[in-house]
């Protein structure tokens, strides 16, 4: 076999498995409570190092027809990833902000707290 075709080899299964990567991540943020982000992005990081060493001694010439619609692909895959995961962590912030000042305000009793103190200068 020779080395043309086995990197021509790499870069599809690469890309194939890192839009695979991103088809099962894409669906499952927002809709399955049990989805693995961490792993999901474990995997996902692996795939984006592969293909950056896979095309450190490529220029897109290099590549045929198939691998940069294939690449087209996954790059709109990841503007989509890139989407969906910007709106989880701000909906975990929000959430998370939520239930800061739920619980800052059960803990309130009527009285100044030490950072409303603070926040005046007595004279």
């Amino acid at each position: 076999m020779s080395e043309a075709i086995s990197q021509a080899q790499r870069i599809n299964g690469v890309l194939t498995r890192l839009e695979a990567v991103l088809d099962a991540e894409n669906d499952g943020i927002g809709s399955d409570r049990g989805f693995d982000l961490k792993q999901s992005n474990a995997l996902k990081s692996r795939c984006l190092y592969d293909l950056t060493v896979l095309f450190r001694s490529l220029a897109p010439a290099d590549l045929d027809a198939d691998q940069k619609q294939l690449l087209a692909t996954v790059k709109a895959k990841l503007d989509l990833n890139q989407l969906k995961a910007r709106a989880h962590m701000e909906a975990v912030r929000d959430i998370a902000d939520m239930i800061k000042q739920t619980v800052t305000a059960s803990e309130a009793d009527g009285t100044y707290s030490a950072d409303q103190f603070k926040a005046h200068q007595l004279s």
